[in-house]
């Protein structure tokens, strides 16, 4: 558990890094946080070396789970952007800040970053290291014991609101709030998977469609 304490409190300051007002502007996004989601996934990989097996091995259901959940996010997210920015009217101009960190750099560099290694470094850590330590228990969704039920429905849940609480430094509502909405998704996804690929096959699906292919602001 001191291990996941470390590793939150080292996300926490590299998203203030990434996205606070204050050093947004002299940050070089797309060179930091591939740097810094490689470095959490790797030392997430180092720390849980004795048990990736169950959480890593990878079967072809993996890959239709991976890409239909991603098709069913980006649908909420379509949702959401019609819904929101009907009722709230900072809403446009939030989520056209948020797709301003694309300006000035190529597409398909910015694809490959996301694909590559931000999208599974991401879920690496957040939901192979940080959820499953959370759980306090070798499985995801145990067969019995309802303390065990219990303990992995408080470590979804607490690790989705860490995902979401770290993009609070941007003073960026929509922001904070997709970032709830995707920890939520991918956590419950791990959840009931117990596994790692479909969360990374849908994340870096959803990226591609969000960011690159098919923008909703």
């Amino acid at each position: 558990m001191k291990s996941a304490v470390v590793l939150l409190f080292f996300a926490a300051a590299g998203f203030f890094l990434l996205f606070s007002p204050w050093t947004k502007p002299i940050i070089p996004f797309w060179l930091l946080m591939p740097l810094l989601t490689a470095s959490l996934a790797l030392l997430s990989i180092y720390l849980d070396h004795a048990r990736l097996a169950g959480v890593y091995a990878f079967k072809a259901w993996h890959i239709p789970v991976g890409v239909v959940s991603a098709a069913v996010l980006y649908g909420f997210f379509m949702f959401g952007h019609f819904l929101s920015t009907r009722i709230l009217p900072f809403a446009q101009v939030q989520i056209e800040s948020i797709y301003a960190i694309r300006q000035d750099h190529n597409r398909w560099l910015i694809a490959l970053l996301l694909v590559g290694v931000i999208a599974p470094a991401e879920e690496i850590f957040w939901r192979g290291f940080l959820q499953r330590r959370l759980t306090g228990i070798a499985g995801i969704l145990p067969a019995s014991k309802s303390s065990e039920h219990r303990n992995a429905i408080i470590g979804f849940v607490v690790a989705a609101a860490a995902y979401a609480l770290v993009h609070v430094w941007s003073l960026n509502l929509m922001l904070v709030a997709a970032a709830a909405v995707c920890g939520f998704f991918w956590g419950l996804l791990f959840l009931l998977t117990r596994s790692l690929w479909p969360c990374i096959i849908s994340h870096a699906l959803w990226d591609i469609l969000i960011f690159i292919l098919l923008p909703v602001g």
